[in-house]
């Protein structure tokens, strides 16, 4: 079981930068240099986010630079289409990088790196099969056993190198292997593949190459070439660094940047590997990497999440090494609200719509009556709401037979109506199956909104939209995708997908809601902050997205 994080306070000490400070002072570094590596292999997810906020800001604040770069060293998962979006992801969260760099512009100097590594006896071509590599790679108590091809002179091996970037062998005949220590302990430096074989096309070299690097090779190599001073990456490679510093050494590479981990962020209810969100999207869970539900940084940009938003939540958590804790949905929650209260039109919406006639209310005519965009901001001014006989309330804001403690609408119960006035239950109307289709209500002209009207107190208020000009809308509510309970054993992930993760209702905004367009947050009274999407509207009908209710359990200081 992962355990339940609460957020490191604001202050928390950033060991890393504590590390960059030092390495300033004492002139180890010159210059600051990080990178932002994503494999192109799919969408990035919120602890991506952590990298991409750390790597930037890092930089930033000791005035180095940050580069984006591709490691795409595998050409059978990777995608133009995942480039095009890490790049617009990045942009969106408030970053831009300095340079940008594929892995494969390095290609050749990667293939001379492994010649070099060859003719010093460090590296040979191996004909085991995956499964034999595994077989004869010990555990953990146990050394591993070494290949009957480990002993190959330099020469057979430069050549079957060459003859395996000619494309002589098929897929996973041969590969090439590091030559370190079969007996190490850390199992990493077991003689590790470093080339493997594979006849694919490549998004960025075409048909050129058909041998393609392990990551654990490329990476260390990329990072040198570049000039990368602090390569930070995750804790799931901290047993990874022996071998990391191996190749540096090895391959003779001028220069040498240090890696350093960081516990990677992970949220409740959700998955945070690509591979298992690319199952929900292939399996048609969800109706994308964007869908809202998702924890990618497209998806929560389509839901409504701000960068902004992201980026406190990001700085909140802090950086600390520890592996296996999640932080609460409710913290990342948190911070949106926070980020939005001053900024999102307050406004009304009906999302499951009940109508309602004001009998006394001369027919044919309307008014428009005064509504402040944000009491929490004064600067956002006010707008003008129609009014008239016909308005939509919300089905849950009447009752006929009233439970105790219930202020709202019921027969004979006065309310008002946010805005606007008092209103009265005089008549319930129903259909032949006996379902609540319509109420007959009384409105006092004397107790409109803003006239100082004192003659008596109502305990409910309600909000409604006018009904003549009312806009059709969707409204999408979301809740957590999975189910975070204890799996039984031989289930999956997928076993834990939550039926009611999401509900689409049918009702109706404001008037002045006509020129909303993708991506516009608004606050709803009383449910939440809505976001209109930016995929499904039309210039017909409106879609929001709730981003995330009112009210949270929540605080900054994860009380």
């Amino acid at each position: 079981m992962m355990e339940t994080t609460k957020p490191a306070p604001a202050s928390s000490t950033n060991y890393i930068k504590t590390i960059i400070a030092e390495d300033l002072k004492s002139g180890k570094t010159q210059e600051v240099v990080t990178r932002f590596p994503p494999e192109p292999n799919g969408y990035l997810h919120i602890g991506h986010a952590k990298s991409i906020c750390l790597n930037f800001e890092l930089a930033d604040e000791f005035g180095g630079r940050t580069h984006l770069r591709f490691d795409d060293t595998n050409p059978l998962k990777e995608d133009t289409e995942y480039v095009r979006s890490i790049k617009e992801d990045v942009q969106w969260l408030g970053f831009d990088w300095d340079k940008l760099f594929f892995a494969s512009d390095y290609f050749e100097e990667m293939y001379d790196r492994a010649v070099v590594l060859i003719q010093k006896g460090k590296a040979f071509v191996c004909d085991l099969t995956a499964e034999q590599i595994r077989e004869t790679r010990g555990t953990l108590t146990e050394p591993g056993q070494n290949s009957p091809y480990r002993d190959r002179s330099a020469e057979e091996n430069l050549d079957l190198f060459k003859r395996m970037r000619a494309g002589e062998f098929k897929d996973g005949e041969k590969v090439l292997r590091a030559k370190i220590d079969m007996a190490s302990p850390n199992i990493n430096m077991r003689d590790p593949v470093i080339y493997r074989i594979a006849h694919a096309h490549h998004h960025n070299t075409g048909d050129k190459w058909c041998i393609y690097p392990m990551y654990d090779f490329a990476h260390p190599l990329e990072d040198a070439i570049e000039g990368v001073t602090h390569s930070i990456c995750t804790m799931e490679f901290a047993d990874h660094r022996p071998l990391y510093d191996w190749v540096i050494a090895e391959c003779e590479m001028e220069c040498v940047p240090h890696q350093y981990e960081f516990g990677r962020l992970n949220l409740t209810n959700t998955v945070m590997s690509k591979r298992l969100l690319k199952q929900l999207v292939d399996e048609k869970v969800v109706d994308g990497w964007d869908d809202p539900r998702m924890p990618t940084i497209s998806g929560l940009r389509r839901k409504g999440y701000t960068p902004e938003a992201i980026r406190d939540f990001i700085r909140e958590t802090g950086v600390v090494k520890t592996n296996n804790s999640v932080v609460e949905e409710k913290m990342l929650e948190h911070f949106i609200r926070e980020d939005l209260k001053l900024k999102a039109l307050r406004t009304m919406a009906v999302l499951n719509p009940l109508k309602v006639v004001i009998t006394n209310y001369p027919e044919g005519q309307s008014e428009l009556l005064d509504a402040e965009n944000n009491p929490e901001n004064e600067a956002m001014g006010h707008r003008q709401i129609p009014f008239s006989r016909e308005i939509y309330i919300e089905q849950d804001d009447f009752m006929e037979e009233p439970v105790k403690g219930y202020f709202r609408l019921f027969p004979g119960n006065e309310v008002r109506l946010k805005h606007a006035y008092f209103i009265k239950c005089e008549e319930v109307v129903k259909d032949e199956q006996g379902h609540v289709t319509e109420l007959r209500c009384t409105y006092d002209p004397e107790t409109k909104s803003g006239s100082g009207f004192t003659g008596r107190k109502v305990k409910g208020t309600i909000h409604w939209v006018e009904a003549s000009q009312a806009r059709p809308a969707e409204f999408r509510l979301y809740e957590p995708l999975i189910l975070d309970e204890d799996m039984a054993e031989g289930t999956s992930f997928l076993d834990n997908i939550n039926p009611k993760s999401i509900e689409t209702l049918q009702g109706f905004v404001e008037s002045n809601m006509s020129e909303a367009k993708g991506q516009d947050k608004f606050q709803f009274f009383r449910h939440g902050y809505f976001n209109v999407d930016p995929k499904q509207t039309t210039a017909k009908k409106l879609v929001f997205n709730r981003i995330v209710s009112l009210k949270s359990s929540f605080d900054a200081k994860g009380k």
